[in-house]
């Protein structure tokens, strides 16, 4: 059965410079801010050599935590999102903080590869400019990746994330606070060497207007109108005096505007370098600040889940056709496993969570997409095509997920490629993929109607009753079901098959 609707919704961005949460009552369909939090945790700042998250980083971003979990931690888990960026992204040990995170907040933490995070921004920027038929450039620093997008309305086209922060350029080329021009010319340098592959992709004659969002670029916005030095956002002459200024300092700590926090100070010059990088190589001369940013974007994709516009599905829709699916096959598998949920519905894999059912559904429109690389091992294919392409809606948990499922759903069955999940997911992806393995076995012919059987799932023991004669009419069937007896006992389930 489907969540009831919240009345309260809660996304929480866990970027590599500052940690923020934003609350929204829900009435109608329509949002209503109702709190914000920020904590400038500067995650990124604690990546030891080994890009390993120290233990003072990692006390300080939980005590963080705490204290947004003290205002979540009773909400619906379907009325909550949590992302993690960058520095989550490329961390050695970040499951071992994410687990701690996640009992801190009451709630479970999804990793996003930088295209789904671009996405996401573009959409918070989008819902807070509303609706324009301009093309958008819109660019976001956070603090150890930069994220340049051009979209028009609220759908963006061209996504891009670049490994290069606030946090982490300040800390490379700025280590001792000292400021030179020589520093800021090799940390301009390294931006625009990240930037080049993209000039022409985002050149000025691509879009209409420029748009910033992020901290950096409303201090950068902030400190440029308070100075004087722009009364329009963020100007190229604006720019160029802001960073005249900076260079007649000798160290971060004279920065002093009266529009800049004391908290951003020592990663604002790292933020400056970009932006100016940025303008130089784009040709931009002005940008406007929006309100908008992940958060509010993470926000109206779970509007999205919740009013049952998921992006994960159109995400389906898109690849399926790209790759040249059997639909009518698809169609066949879902009815299957539809049937087998409802029969299930008591099971501890899908009671209470009907993104069980959801995933089986994706794994069935998705799992063939590999024919188009081979036939031989398709479904090797498929599942890396699901766990390493950029697929909208999807963190990468949920892309594992996917992959999982596609990958044991024929062939030997190894249960141990499921360890790597998270929980919930690791307890009750082994029988999801028993169920798809099933579904796609009774299917083989691609033809014939499926029988109506029952089905009954205790433990490790897996019981199908089909209708009395069936089996018989179905030999090719039954020596797979014979055969998929020997593949699960090597994993320690047992399939047992009768006739009504």
């Amino acid at each position: 059965m489907p969540f009831p609707i919240p009345t309260s919704v809660a996304a929480v961005d866990l970027g590599s410079n500052s940690f923020h949460m934003i609350i929204c009552s829900l009435m109608n369909g329509k949002l209503q801010t109702v709190d914000r939090l920020k904590e400038m945790v500067r995650l990124a700042a604690g990546l030891d050599q080994n890009r390993n998250l120290e233990p003072a980083t990692q006390e300080r971003a939980l005590a963080c935590l705490e204290r947004f979990g003290q205002r979540i931690r009773n909400f619906p888990p379907h009325s909550v999102a949590i992302v993690g960026t960058n520095t989550l992204r490329i961390a050695r040990n970040s499951q071992q903080f994410i687990n701690k995170a996640e009992k801190a907040l009451g709630h479970p933490i999804h990793i996003i590869s930088g295209i789904e995070e671009a996405r996401l921004i573009y959409q918070g920027v989008a819902h807070s400019l509303g609706s324009d038929a301009n093309n958008r450039f819109v660019m976001d620093i956070g603090g150890s990746s930069t994220e340049y997008i051009i979209g028009r309305e609220d759908v963006a086209h061209i996504k891009e994330s670049l490994n290069m922060g606030c946090v982490t350029v300040s800390q490379a080329f700025f280590k001792s606070g000292k400021i030179n021009k020589k520093a800021f010319r090799n940390a301009m340098l390294f931006a625009e060497h990240h930037l080049e592959p993209f000039q022409d992709t985002f050149n000025r004659k691509q879009w209409d207007e420029a748009i910033g969002a992020s901290g950096s670029l409303k201090a950068v916005s902030n400190v440029l109108q308070t100075s004087g030095w722009s009364n329009n956002g963020i100007t190229m002459a604006g720019l160029d005096a802001l960073v005249e200024h900076l260079l007649k300092l000798n160290d971060i700590a004279e920065i002093d505007f009266p529009a800049l926090s004391i908290e951003r100070r020592p990663v604002f010059i790292g933020a400056v370098a970009i932006v100016y990088a940025t303008f130089k190589t784009l040709n931009i001369e002005q940008m406007t600040v929006a309100d908008g940013a992940l958060r509010e974007g993470l926000v109206y994709d779970l509007l999205g889940r919740i009013y049952n516009h998921d992006i994960r599905g159109q995400t389906c829709e898109l690849i399926t056709a790209r790759y040249h699916t059997d639909r009518r096959h698809s169609e066949q598998l879902k009815a299957t496993l539809r049937y087998m949920a409802e029969q299930l519905n008591d099971h501890p894999s899908f009671a209470d969570n009907p993104a069980t059912l959801q995933f089986l559904e994706w794994a069935a429109d998705l799992h063939e997409i590999g024919f188009e690389i081979a036939h031989s091992q398709y479904h090797k294919h498929s599942a890396y095509i699901i766990e390493n392409g950029d697929l909208a809606g999807f963190s990468k948990q949920d892309q594992l997920l996917l992959a999982s499922l596609v990958r044991s759903h024929r062939k030997k069955f190894k249960a141990c490629r499921f360890e790597d999940l998270p929980m919930p997911w690791r307890q009750h992806a082994p029988i999801m993929a028993i169920l798809f393995r099933l579904a796609t076995l009774l299917h083989r012919n691609r033809h014939s109607p499926r029988p109506d059987f029952k089905l009954n799932v205790e433990d490790r023991d897996i019981r199908i009753d089909f209708p009395q004669g069936w089996l018989e009419q179905a030999p090719l069937t039954d020596a797979d079901l014979r055969k998929e007896m020997l593949y699960l006992k090597e994993s320690r389930f047992n399939l047992i098959f009768d006739q009504c």
